[in-house]
């Protein structure tokens, strides 16, 4: 038996060009639902995540330059992280805890991050 498909339409992630981690920038569609940092990584963007991804440090930082209003709001837990964050502003969120929704995101990464200890 075939595993039932999404109804929903993918949502077209736009990543604008980063030096290291995406020189080029980048465009594919995104299941909805998935993690925004579990899509970074399936297309070969090796946004660093030290905490296994599951909000508690603020390695995977990125800024959501559009779309923001079609994810859910940052939780307390999700801002408090943020704080340590590099080059904070008010479309700043931490891809591990976006949950990918709406027509289309643009996103931008941060061009450091206070990673201290780099998971492969």
């Amino acid at each position: 038996m075939a595993a039932p498909t999404d109804p929903r339409p993918p949502t077209r992630v736009t990543v604008r060009p980063h030096p290291t981690l995406c020189p080029d920038g980048l465009q594919f569609d995104a299941r909805p639902g998935r993690k925004l940092v579990d899509e970074l990584l399936a297309q070969g963007i090796a946004i660093e995540h030290a905490c296994e991804k599951v909000g508690a440090c603020a390695t995977c930082h990125v800024h959501l330059r559009e779309g923001y209003g079609f994810v859910a709001p940052a939780d307390d837990e999700e801002e408090d992280q943020l704080d340590d964050a590099w080059g904070l502003d008010g479309q700043s969120r931490l891809s591990c805890c976006v949950r990918v929704k709406g027509p289309a995101l643009v996103v931008e990464l941060p061009r450091y991050s206070k990673n201290h200890a780099r998971e492969g």
